[in-house]
């Protein structure tokens, strides 16, 4: 027997058409067929589009207002702290985790202080050496600076302005003659008895003359005198009548006890003032016969540089000192406190990690060290338009939902409204701050958490008794449908269209779901809004 294969061939090209052209006079008789059948069960559903499905109908009612601007905004802590460090160094120690609670000021972390101590320590040698520097020309400005030595006159200038003058030359003689000293030996056992200061009384010799005069110096030993006898030189001050000179002599008498013999007058003071540096004299400040005062700047030296080099060796040292300073102020940041009280939320460094705020962003390293939460009190922002703003005030009541508690909703108040607005594609908002009612930690109890997302409405007023419509309802900006008596059945089924009637009211208040009207229609009576899905059903059922 014969085996008989079927065999198979692919489509024609013809076929193909055939095919395609037979799909396309298809398809609109499918779109037809579904459209009737959604027609046929509207109709089943409905008893059939009548004239009544073309209106939605509702009644002008007396109730309260709310009045309320919406928003939303992401839960945020009342104040947060992102803890940097403004100096590199190894972590010592770190004694606090995540969920910790810190009171301001505590230690959070301590680095290694050894580079910024080396500092402190090579800024004070620089200001140890330019105070030495400063030093060394304050001596230099002294020694071209010629001042008297002791109180007196200038009894001789040997130099004028000028003149060269070699270091260690006699410049200017001073003389105090005002007071003449007188030296004169006292049996040793009588002058252990004196004291400086002590009442003395001088007799010039060759004079009847007795003056009073004063101790001023006790040798502290004795020497042998006439006839072998132990003696003591005593000094004594005496004021000078004006005929003392240094050819004077005279005795002097302490207590009981006179003077072992006579002694020669002295001037109090008979001194040299003594270059302390060559140079040229610029200048004399005195003339012969002058008087002066210990210390007393009488002459300088010249001197072009020195002033300039005194004031830049004073500007090195203040420089020095203000490193100084600012190394030990960088000590502070070594030790890094919490800026403010509140919660851990983020630890990112420990004790042993390296600190470089330098490399942070390119090493992937955390640029925080830590991340504090104050969370006693949780608050969001609001953008509110700017045809809305002027209806918000501090203290107004705010209304809280979140899409991830569902049932769930809190309270609020308005704490701040920035007048500082932001405008984008023509429009202007504002941003308004939230606070929200509780205790932060009992919002977290509720499952409130910082970073969620809300949505608010601001209670701008709430007002009792108001007639009014649904907000959908008013039309073309103040226009209503009315339906008058016999317009409507008892079922709600328009009988006669000529009995709607259109009707411009007044509005006043108004929330996201009713207006207020003032003037235009009456309470109780029925308004319509045109269904417009519903008319174009029955347009489809009546093409």
């Amino acid at each position: 027997m014969e085996n008989t294969k079927l065999k198979q061939t692919a489509p024609t090209a013809n076929a193909k058409k055939k095919r395609k052209k037979w799909f396309r006079r298809l398809a609109p008789l499918l779109v037809l067929v579904l459209i009737l059948a959604l027609i046929l069960s509207q109709c089943i559903g409905g008893g059939g589009v009548t004239a009544a499905s073309t209106y939605l109908s509702d009644t002008a009612t007396v109730r309260d207002l709310t009045v309320a601007v919406s928003g939303s905004g992401t839960v945020q802590p009342i104040d947060s702290y992102k803890v940097t460090a403004l100096v590199k160094g190894e972590v010592l120690s770190a004694p606090f985790e995540e969920g910790d609670v810190v009171e301001k000021d505590t230690l959070l972390f301590q680095l290694d202080t050894g580079d910024v101590e080396n500092n402190i320590a090579r800024s004070q040698l620089g200001v140890e050496q330019a105070q030495l520097t400063y030093n060394q020309f304050l001596r230099s400005q002294e020694d071209t600076q010629l001042k008297s030595n002791a109180n007196g006159v200038i009894q001789t200038l040997n130099f004028d302005p000028g003149d060269n003058i070699a270091a260690g030359s006699p410049v200017a003689t001073i003389l105090d003659n005002t007071t003449m000293k007188l030296t004169v030996p006292f049996h040793a056992a009588d002058a252990a008895a004196f004291s400086v200061g002590q009442a003395a009384s001088i007799a010039v010799d060759g004079t009847t003359e007795v003056l009073t005069g004063t101790v001023d110096e006790i040798a502290a030993t004795n020497s042998v005198g006439l006839g072998g006898t132990l003696v003591r030189n005593v000094t004594v001050k005496v004021p000078n009548p004006g005929a003392l000179d240094v050819t004077s002599t005279g005795t002097a008498t302490v207590g009981n006890a006179t003077c072992a013999s006579s002694g020669s007058f002295e001037y109090a003071a008979n001194k040299q003032v003594v270059a302390k540096t060559s140079g040229e004299l610029a200048t004399l400040y005195v003339k012969e016969g002058d008087p002066v005062t210990d210390g007393q700047l009488i002459g300088v030296f010249k001197g072009d540089t020195i002033s300039d080099q005194i004031e830049n060796a004073r500007l090195s040292v203040q420089s020095a000192k203000l490193n100084l300073q600012s190394a030990k102020d960088a000590l502070d940041n070594y030790t890094i406190k919490a800026p403010i009280a509140g919660t851990i939320i983020e630890k990112n460094y420990k004790a042993g990690d390296n600190v470089d705020p330098s490399t942070a962003a390119t090493s992937g390293a955390s640029p925080y060290l830590a991340v504090i939460y104050d969370m006693t009190t949780l608050t969001f922002d609001m953008s509110i338009s700017e045809l809305d703003i002027g209806k918000i005030h501090v203290g107004q009541l705010v209304e809280v939902s979140a899409d991830s508690l569902d049932g769930q909703t809190f309270t609020g108040v308005v704490d701040k409204v920035n007048i500082n607005g932001t405008t984008a594609n023509g429009k202007t908002t504002y941003p308004v701050t939230v606070k929200l009612d509780g205790s932060g930690g009992d919002l977290l109890a509720q499952g409130l958490y910082p970073g969620m997302n809300i949505s608010a409405k601001i209670i701008v007023e709430k007002a009792d008794d108001l007639l009014t419509v649904p907000v959908d309802y008013v039309v073309r900006g103040n226009t209503v449908l009315v339906a008058l008596p016999g317009a409507m059945d008892e079922n709600g089924n328009i009988l006669d269209r000529s009995k709607i009637e259109e009707r411009a009211v007044t509005l006043g208040k108004s929330s996201e779901e009713y207006i207020e009207i003032l003037d235009g229609i009456q309470e109780g009576e029925t308004i319509l809004l045109e269904n417009r899905s519903s008319n174009m059903m029955a347009m489809m059922v009546g093409g």
